[in-house]
């Protein structure tokens, strides 16, 4: 007899990531898209983009979801999904579909969690699109924030960046702030010689305001020399500290050996002033605290999340992590050499 279906999710605010496999740790399908974030493509644009992928997983496996195939459990985590109001939407709006007997539906933040530890228990900040952090302690207490951007006091992810550098390149350009190697590599980033004419084609919509989530890596490249360059990376790494450090006090971490994981692309990229700097704040509240670049990818976190839920042994486990993990090596690849 075959072991229970499973569908699980990682809907980012730049990508999503939708599995079918096993409670036996067999991976059936993965499936890779764009962003399902219900707060930045509306809740019927989520729906769309997870229809669209849980059909093109569930090829390899010839199941089909639309008509009779039933998982077991369908573990969503989706960022933007941060209250519970927002899970209730999502959670109902999936149920009405029929895939699974059970719907559980939470905010991405867990999914980096649990990739990146065993234990179950923990701090995960990530720093993507947007930045959030979620904490849980070892009795299933929860430390969250509503990471809606300015109007809940967030700064953090590629756009706060971005359009920091475009302001610190405008502002040397014209006189108003200090002198920075922005100037110059702001502008050329996007084939432009000044601030100012990057300024006019972003106005007119030559070049979509959305873009400028594409300018952390040249800010991280000159803030090795530049000083204006490394008080924006400063201050990400402070922002991250205090998400942290907060979840931490509210949890009654302190003191303890908690492994904190840094998720994102941002975070991931490996910049070494930021990862020092982060490093450096955190230990200065908690000295046994272990920061952690997250290796594993946030779906690898999503799945296990659904394998706790269906009481599967260690061995599923790390069935799933490895064939999972290879899966969404292969698909990385693919990306790469497409450029």
């Amino acid at each position: 007899m075959s072991a229970p279906l499973f569908v699980a999710v990682d809907g980012g605010g730049s990508k999503t990531d939708l599995v079918v496999a096993r409670a036996d740790g067999e991976l059936l399908g993965l499936a890779r898209g764009p962003r399902s974030s219900p707060q930045l493509v509306g809740l019927d644009g989520s729906l769309e983009v997870l229809d669209a992928l849980l059909a093109q997983a569930s090829l390899p496996a010839h199941l089909n979801f639309s008509d009779g195939s039933v998982a077991e459990l369908a573990q969503l985590l989706v960022a933007g999904v941060d209250f519970p109001a927002e899970e209730d939407e999502l959670r109902q709006a999936v149920e009405r579909r029929g895939w699974a007997r059970k719907t559980l539906v939470g905010n991405d933040t867990f999914a980096v969690l649990r990739a990146g530890t065993e234990r179950g228990w923990g701090i995960a900040v990530v720093c993507g699109a947007g930045i959030n952090c979620v904490g849980v302690a070892p009795d299933g207490r929860h430390a969250r924030f509503p990471a809606l951007g300015a109007i809940t006091g967030d700064w953090g992810g590629g756009y706060d960046i971005g359009i920091a550098a475009v302001a610190a390149a405008a502002r040397s350009e014209d006189g108003r702030g200090p002198k920075t190697a922005l100037e110059q590599a702001v502008p050329a980033y996007f084939g432009l010689e000044t601030p100012q004419e990057l300024a006019e084609a972003i106005h007119r919509e030559a070049i979509p305001l959305r873009r400028i989530d594409e300018l952390p890596r040249t800010v991280f490249a000159a803030a090795a020399e530049d000083e204006v360059a490394a008080e924006i990376v400063d201050r990400l790494a402070a922002e991250v500290v205090a998400l942290a450090s907060v979840a931490l006090r509210r949890l009654e971490l302190d003191g303890q050996p908690v492994e904190i994981l840094l998720g994102g692309g941002l975070l991931q990229a490996g910049d070494e002033r930021l990862t020092q700097k982060i490093e450096e704040g955190l230990h200065k509240i908690d000295r046994q605290a272990v920061v952690r670049i997250a290796t594993s990818p946030p779906i690898v976190g999503a799945a296990l999340l659904a394998l706790d839920q269906l009481e599967a042994g260690a061995e599923a486990q790390e069935r799933l992590r490895r064939e999972l993990g290879e899966e969404v090596d292969r698909l990385d690849g693919e990306r790469s050499a497409d450029g």
